[in-house]
């Protein structure tokens, strides 16, 4: 393990943040006009007073480099962490490689709002001596498990708040002498507050289409893209995301940026009380019966079976349930250990949930066979991981009298242009009490084939909902911070931000935080 080239602070040094500036004042009066949905207490302020801190001019990635071009990998300067999320107090390692080896520094920023700018710098890390660490031998199952030293620990200092973290990794400089490489990790910061709202990210599925370092996912097995026989670690760089478009900002951000943060930003400009885990936060429910309301962000398709127990007895016990994501709790995927013993660092995929029905009987038929199989996801989403699964359409209003329609001057059959995509849900379960259709049309796969597609919304037992959008995209036509590219796929896209979309998620995040019938 080599040395940093700064003799006060070696690679394992506990480092502790930078005390950051005092905050700026609240967020400007439009934001606060617009902010329908945000109670005014403690969580709601600890938001606000974080995003008045100034945010940074330059987080985003600007010099990065694949090692191909029809590859993933930017091998220049590349990391990852040693777990998905870590609280404040407890450390977590940065696993760094850089070839040719030479020097480099990072820097972690936490994404929100911010004025605006998307994230803020919270400490700054180096410079390292960096080296090229070992790319892993092919494992059982394909598994591709580095075992990198650690490059720097770091400890959570107390003040910095729950949230999707990354560390941008810059090189000092390149072979001309002029330019240098870059590449991000990322971690959730989590918290054990109670809070309004608890946004799941979907880092289950980063981790099943991430192909680092070539062609290594659940998806690119010789046997066939859809079946259980590679298992996919948590211990190696994520390669930029494969499938949709060619967004360099994915590279080693997983799908964060892609289909995940607008909500955050949007949340936090609100100044909503929100806090972050990460699917494998979710083994146990007793981090969100702490919350008013879940969500499940983007794109949610791998799903621990302890995962579904967790989000069933939260919905038993009151909490509110938004699944803003689509494709969502497809694959049943168990987490096992890593070959040094930390806990849920590997996952495959184990089998299809749907119970007995017909769309799970149809993977079995068409992928399996599989070890495992999940209850019917229906009776917990409301709607249905159905086949095909994916195309694009319009989102298009069903019910323009149900109260999360209000304000929005919707009428029926009125079309939110592109917002269904690139995967939904459809088929809601006929029996379950009060569920109601407020969204449904047709969607186009690979533009020619024709499948339809619902989004409902049933009460729980206490006063609680549950919410299906139906739709990846529903957090695209929130907002569109810095970093973040529309995507597009089967011929479609969303246009961005839609104050259509934007009340009518103001009116359910209300309704989950009031708890009001």
């Amino acid at each position: 393990m080599t040395k940093p080239n700064r003799p006060d602070l070696s690679r394992r040094d506990v480092l502790k943040g930078v005390s950051a500036m005092s905050a700026l004042g609240a967020l400007s009066s439009n934001a606060m006009a617009d902010d329908r949905g945000a109670a005014e207490h403690s969580g709601a302020s600890l938001i606000r007073r974080e995003n008045a801190k100034p945010g940074s001019r330059d987080w985003q990635l600007t010099r990065v480099r694949l090692d191909s071009r029809d590859g993933v990998r930017a091998s220049k300067i590349e990391g990852y962490c040693s777990r998905q999320s870590v609280a404040a107090g407890e450390s977590i390692d940065i696993m760094v490689s850089t070839d040719p080896a030479q020097a480099f520094v990072v820097e972690i920023f936490r994404t929100g709002y911010y004025g605006g700018r998307g994230a803020r710098l919270m400490t700054k890390l180096g410079p390292f001596d960096g080296s090229v660490q070992p790319l892993p031998e092919v494992g059982e199952k394909r598994l591709r498990e580095c075992r990198w030293t650690p490059s720097v620990t770091l400890t959570i200092p107390d003040d910095w708040p729950s949230g999707v973290y990354l560390g941008r990794l810059s090189t000092l400089t390149d072979a001309t002498g002029f330019g240098y490489w870059q590449n991000y990790v990322v971690f959730i910061v989590r918290d054990d507050r109670p809070a309004d709202i608890l946004l799941q990210c979907s880092d289950n599925t980063w981790q099943a289409y991430n192909q680092w370092p070539d062609d290594y996912s659940v998806y690119t097995h010789p046997k066939g893209n859809q079946g259980p026989w590679a298992d996919v670690s948590f211990d190696r760089p994520y390669g930029m995301y494969p499938q949709i478009f060619e967004n360099p900002q994915t590279i080693g951000s997983g799908e964060w940026l892609c289909f995940e943060y607008p909500l955050a930003y949007w949340l936090e400009k609100h100044g909503y009380d929100v806090t972050y885990c990460s699917n494998s936060d979710m083994l146990a429910p007793d981090r969100g019966l702490k919350c008013k309301a879940f969500i499940s962000n983007g794109h949610d398709e791998y799903w621990d079976i302890r995962q579904y127990n967790s989000v069933v007895k939260m919905r038993d016990e009151g909490v509110s349930l938004l699944f803003l994501s689509g494709n969502s709790v497809c694959w049943v995927s168990p987490f096992r250990e890593s070959v040094d013993g930390r806990a849920n660092r590997i996952l495959f995929r184990g089998g299809p949930y749907g119970g007995d029905y017909r769309w799970a009987k149809l993977r079995e038929q068409q992928h399996g066979p599989f070890p495992h199989r999940g209850p019917d996801e229906g009776y917990l989403m409301g709607s249905r991981n159905i086949d095909p699964v994916n195309g694009g359409g319009d989102w298009v209003c069903a019910r323009p009298d149900h109260w999360m329609f209000e304000g929005t001057g919707m009428k029926r059959g009125e079309a939110i242009p592109g917002l269904i995509g690139w995967e939904y849900h459809g088929d809601p379960p006929a029996d379950i009490p009060g569920l109601e259709i407020v969204g449904k049309g047709t969607a186009l796969q690979g533009g020619v084939n024709p499948q339809a597609w619902t989004s409902t919304i049933y009460p729980g037992a206490k006063g609680n909902f549950v919410f299906n959008a139906s739709t990846i995209w529903w957090c695209q036509d929130l907002a569109s911070p810095p970093g973040h590219w529309i995507p597009w796929s089967h011929w479609s896209r969303p246009h961005g931000p839609d104050d259509r979309v934007q009340r009518i998620t103001h009116n359910l995040l209300r309704r989950a935080i009031d708890n009001v019938a």
